[in-house]
């Protein structure tokens, strides 16, 4: 947020400030009474940015304790158990956690804080609740001063600034924690480098009571202050074995916290305000009934940035959906296109032929007879493809003769001597109306010296691989008459080897 409203409350002073773009106004100042309540509730009727409350104030107690590390609701009842054990009667409370142990039950080191007398800042909340003003939270300077000693290299550490309308406030940090504040008023008879110099020891007495400094450690004291009070500090505070003092240049850490505003003097008020307005912690005094519309607010902000997601979304989808259908009316045009195009070409050629045009029943029938003729007068290829390839596998038979026919009969067998169909199985004969080829072959067997066992059984083999390629066969001679009719004899000279000579008839179909 680029404008906010900062407001600062002291002992006896509040005043109300505008941040806008890293630039603070002049301070408008209000008193405890009821017609600058009247005032400050006109100055937010017309500011109704986001507001932040920093307090410094005497009345804030710190306390530091271990408790066992807990969870959840266990935890948050625990808290509440403190808070009433510890601040009763205010309901500006907090607890920070410092860190966790690292040897034992690994408790947690817990710092709590409350602004004790609510009576200072009740009365300007009910101002602001009443206006229904988004309230971000309530801080303190101690709460808010981490920033300023995050790159001094220092684990016990004592931050002095001094706040025109509040007074010298002293913040103890170990290790970089926040251990530790009190406020000291500035009276109008003492100086600002005399009250620094008196209260640095008192302080640095009390953390050694409290036992927060260990024994013999040297206490580093930085003091924010102007140039102009440098040579007034410089001649007061001295360095001895528990002290040890740093002066930290105003303007210098507003320029490293790119603060704007103008820094005339040691009062560190408008530095705070400017690390209020750039990165307030995420702890404060504030409870859920005093940031109520604050809360509010930032759920009218996400459901803004929602819509705005959501209406950026459904434009996205639209020119999505605009360029598909874009995309979608050319493709229909271009097939209207193409189309009318196949139409006139159409067209054209039916011009051209005015009487090719048949019904689709018509051109069924003609598919059907082509196929039938097809079938009917294969191709040699087609017959002897199969009987081909297994004579390859079978070299001792050398083929004498070959021959083949179409059978004509009325089942497709020859009327006279062929008989083809009776080489087939039934139930394929009925089912095949294409006529057979029939292929008669002779020849004979080479190689077997007598052995008229092995020439019959070579003969079997391949007539058995002439049936696995799809042919019926039926042997019409063999080399050996092995029938009860016949007579065991054989022909040739009785040297050398003897052919053994055989005849196929051979039956061969289209495949169904």
């Amino acid at each position: 947020m680029t404008q906010k409203t900062l407001l600062f409350l002291g002992a006896d002073h509040f005043l109300a400030y505008t941040w806008k773009g890293g630039v603070l106004s002049a301070g408008q100042r209000y008193a405890d009474n009821t017609e600058d309540k009247e005032r400050f509730a006109v100055f937010l009727q017309s500011h109704r940015d986001p507001v932040c409350l920093l307090t410094d104030l005497i009345e804030e107690d710190f306390r530091h304790e271990t408790v066992p590390h807990l969870r959840g609701g266990e935890r948050n009842a625990l808290l509440q158990r403190k808070f009433e054990q510890y601040y009763r009667n205010t309901t500006f409370r907090q607890a920070l956690q410092l860190k966790r142990q690292t040897d034992g039950r690994r408790d947690d080191e817990m710092l709590f804080s409350a602004l004790t007398n609510p009576a200072l800042i009740t009365p300007w909340m009910s101002v602001m609740l009443a206006q229904a003003i988004p309230v971000v939270g309530i801080y303190s300077v101690p709460n808010i001063s981490a920033p300023l000693i995050k790159d001094i290299p220092s684990d016990h550490l004592l931050l002095l600034s001094w706040e025109k309308y509040a007074g010298l406030r002293q913040t103890y940090f170990d290790n970089k924690l926040l251990r530790f504040s009190r406020l000291t008023p500035i009276t109008g008879d003492k100086s600002f480098s005399e009250v620094v110099a008196t209260e640095a020891v008192r302080t640095q007495q009390y953390l050694k009571s409290l036992s927060l400094l260990p024994f013999g450690q040297v206490l580093d004291v930085h003091v924010v202050s102007h140039a102009d009070d440098r040579e007034q500090l410089t001649a007061r505070l001295q360095d001895n074995s528990d002290l040890r003092y740093t002066l930290l240049d105003i303007r210098q850490l507003g320029q490293r916290i790119k603060c704007r505003s103008e820094l005339a003097d040691s009062d560190a008020t408008p530095l705070f305000l400017h690390l209020l307005a750039t990165n307030p912690p995420r702890s404060h005094y504030a409870s859920t009934e005093h940031t109520h519309f604050f809360q509010l607010l930032q759920l009218r902000q996400r459901l803004r940035w929602l819509s705005a997601g959501l209406a950026a979304g459904c434009l996205l989808w639209s020119a999505t959906a605009f360029l598909a259908g874009d995309v979608l009316h050319q493709e229909s045009e271009s097939l209207k296109t193409m189309s009318g195009r196949l139409t006139q070409q159409m067209q054209q050629i039916t011009r051209g032929f005015p009487n090719t045009l048949v019904s689709a029943s018509d051109m069924k029938s003609a598919v059907l007879v082509a196929r039938k003729l097809v079938n009917y007068a294969p191709p040699p290829q087609a017959i002897l493809d199969g009987l081909s390839a297994v004579l390859d596998a079978y070299p001792r038979i050398r083929v004498d003769k070959l021959s083949w026919q179409t059978s004509t009969g009325a089942s497709g067998t020859a009327p006279d001597t062929l008989g083809a169909d009776a080489l087939l199985p039934t139930n394929l004969q009925s089912a095949m109306d294409a006529p057979a080829q029939v292929i008669q072959l002779s020849g004979e067997l080479t190689g077997f010296n007598d052995s008229y066992r092995d020439a019959l059984a070579y003969l079997d083999n391949f007539q058995k691989s002439l049936v696995q390629r799809g042919y019926a066969v039926m042997a019409t001679a063999m080399p050996l008459d092995i029938s009860p009719k016949g007579s065991i004899s054989a022909t040739g000279n009785d040297t050398g080897e003897r052919p053994a000579q055989f005849s196929l008839k051979i039956v061969w179909r289209p495949a169904p």
